[in-house]
């Protein structure tokens, strides 16, 4: 079923997309005079006819679509916001940095996937995946034409079914993304900060953020401290125990980062503990990238911790474990 009731005016929308995780789920807001949306989907046609039926299903007209808030730039989340925009003339909505960082993703210029094939090379990328990689990042700007034009967002608050929602910016999974916070009825709407089952990828991306896993944990805790009842993510199931799934998202951390430890003494690229790190799985280009940017995220958080060092040798950089502390993690 592609439509669910979450309450009166909410409705979960299950918008599928070719990737192993089948859906995105973006949220639709009934307003006292119209609607609004959180999250579009990925632009490819069973996700668009899916949005025609929603729309057909619920007797809405698109032209009483009043906004449409992408709550970060990654194409599962933002890439029909265009096609969106066009079929009903509303506005869509981003953080100035996720706005910025996706014409850096998705134009034309292709500059964060030549950055991020260096990257790749500097952490000892075989050549072959590197330029596959690379490839496949190029190719993702296919999936968010027609680009959208955005309205940066610099709210505290905003209207959505007819409740005030508290914004809260939640870097980590991307610099720019945000969540939203309803008080009285203790609803979360999560996106990809916080997932029911899979841990959130983090990663180390070109022209972002040094310290990715620092500031994910640090959104951690700002979430922790709310009174949640249900959350609300972009994939998965419903998570209605937040405080235990934040904790299991804290203790995965802990684990990786102590594996990523002990994996570098003697010294390692990033490269050599992803595929230590992701031996069980048989990853595709695709699924490197984010392998390699979630190592990268992790080696430099023990990096800035102060417990390990890097060295750039012969234009690669290695990362050395330093006198072992127990949790590296914590």
């Amino acid at each position: 079923m592609q439509i669910r009731a979450i309450e009166e005016k909410i409705y979960r929308i299950a918008v599928p997309i070719p990737f192993p995780m089948k859906y995105v789920y973006c949220y639709l807001f009934q307003e006292e005079d119209g609607w609004s949306i959180v999250d579009t989907g990925f632009n490819y046609p069973e996700a668009t006819e899916v949005w025609k039926k929603v729309f057909s299903e619920l007797s809405i007209k698109p032209s009483s679509l009043q906004a449409i808030y992408v709550t970060h730039y990654h194409p599962d989340h933002s890439g029909l916001a265009g096609w969106m925009q066009k079929w009903s003339g509303a506005p869509v909505y981003i953080s100035v940095t996720d706005g910025e960082t996706f014409d850096l993703a998705f134009s034309d210029k292709k500059v964060m996937a030549a950055r991020f094939g260096e990257i790749c090379k500097e952490n000892g990328v075989p050549e072959e995946l590197m330029f596959d990689i690379q490839d496949k990042f190029e190719k993702m700007g296919e999936h968010v034409r027609p680009f959208p034009e955005f309205t940066f967002f610099e709210k505290d608050e905003i209207i959505l079914g007819g409740d005030r929602w508290q914004v809260i910016h939640t870097p980590g999974h991307s610099d720019g993304m945000f969540c939203f916070y309803q008080q009285e009825k203790q609803l979360l709407l999560a996106a990809d900060h916080i997932l029911a089952k899979i841990t959130p990828n983090i990663g180390l991306w070109p022209y972002g953020r040094e310290n990715p896993l620092q500031d994910y944990l640090q959104s951690l805790e700002e979430i922790s401290s709310l009174d949640v009842r249900c959350a609300l993510p972009g994939h998965g199931d419903l998570i209605l125990d937040l405080p235990k799934r934040i904790n299991e998202i804290h203790l995965h951390h802990e684990q990786r980062l102590n594996e990523m430890y002990n994996l570098v003494i003697g010294g390692k690229t990033a490269f050599e503990v992803s595929r230590e790190v992701f031996k069980e799985r048989q990853l595709n280009s695709h699924q490197w990238r984010f392998a390699i940017a979630e190592t990268l995220a992790h080696l430099e958080y023990l990096y800035f911790s102060g417990k390990i060092t890097k060295s750039a040798g012969s234009n690669t950089t290695v990362y050395t474990a330093g006198s072992y502390v127990n949790g590296a993690g914590t």
